[in-house]
Order: structure tokens, then sequence, then C-alpha cells
């Protein structure tokens, strides 16, 4: 039965396949990627089915994203959980440039699956990188600003 540091190191390698990595989790698994509310953007997906479609997504926006493995960083591990950094170098489909994305992810293992994987990043970089104007465009905040 694979652990938590297994899980993720499996998750990150075969990120290019979208079925292959939510495979890994179970049918009640769920990925949270909370900063991205801060975008819009919906930040939990649960099971493989809406797992796979958020996958297909970031290989749209990210054609060649990918983790090295030098890039992978294990910082805490048990074998339930595991906390790591990781860097992806990707170029955004819809301006060219290519952004250096800092990962941090938390994941919880049960029963040789991933139980839950959040992750985090700096959405800043992802606007920089994928709107053409940058953090100008996604305009001026209103009275009150949330991160969550």
């Amino acid at each position: 039965m694979k652990d938590s540091k297994a899980l993720l190191l499996e998750y990150l390698a075969s990120i290019r396949d979208p079925e292959r990595a939510a495979s890994l989790f179970a049918n009640d698994g769920v990925f949270e990627l909370p900063f991205l509310r801060s975008l819009g953007v919906e930040p939990r997906y649960s099971g493989p089915r809406e797992i796979t479609a958020l996958v297909q997504q970031l290989l749209k926006i990210y054609p060649n994203f990918a983790f090295a493995p030098a890039d992978i960083h294990i910082l805490i591990e048990t074998p339930e959980k595991t906390l790591a950094e990781y860097v992806a170098h990707a170029r955004a489909a819809a301006t060219g440039r290519t952004v250096h994305h800092l990962f941090t992810g938390y994941i919880v293992a049960e029963a040789g699956e991933i139980k839950l994987l959040r992750e985090t990043f700096n959405p800043l970089a992802m606007a920089q990188a994928q709107l053409p104007r940058g953090a100008a465009d996604i305009g001026p905040p209103g009275d009150e600003v949330h991160s969550f």
C-alpha cells in the first residue's frame, strides 16, 4: 500500500496524464487550491472525475506543465501525511510567458489513496503569466479584499 509521500510523488510525476493523476485519489478524495478563490475560480474539486477535469484545464492553460524530480522537496512526512514544496516552470498558452510556480502541497493518504491534496501557490504570479497586462487586468479592489 502506498504511503502519502509515494502518492504525492506519483501524482506529481503523472501530472501530464490527467486520468492517471486523478486515479490516485479516493472516490471521495478532494483536491483543494484555496487561493484560486482570489481569482474567482472554484477552489475545491471532489472525486476523480472533477480532478481529471481540473488537470485537463491546467494543461490547456500551461501546455508544458510538469514537475522535475529535482524541484520537489519533501519537508515533512509520515505514512498518512506529507508536506512538500515543488516548482513547475511552465509557459502560459495565453501570453507565451514562462512562470516559475512554487507550490506547497499537503497530502493526506488513507488506504493507499489520496484523501486530500491541498496546494497553495502565488495567484499573482498566475495572473502575471496568463493575463495580457498581467495583474493590471484584474482591476482595482473593492472595499474588501479576500484571499480565501
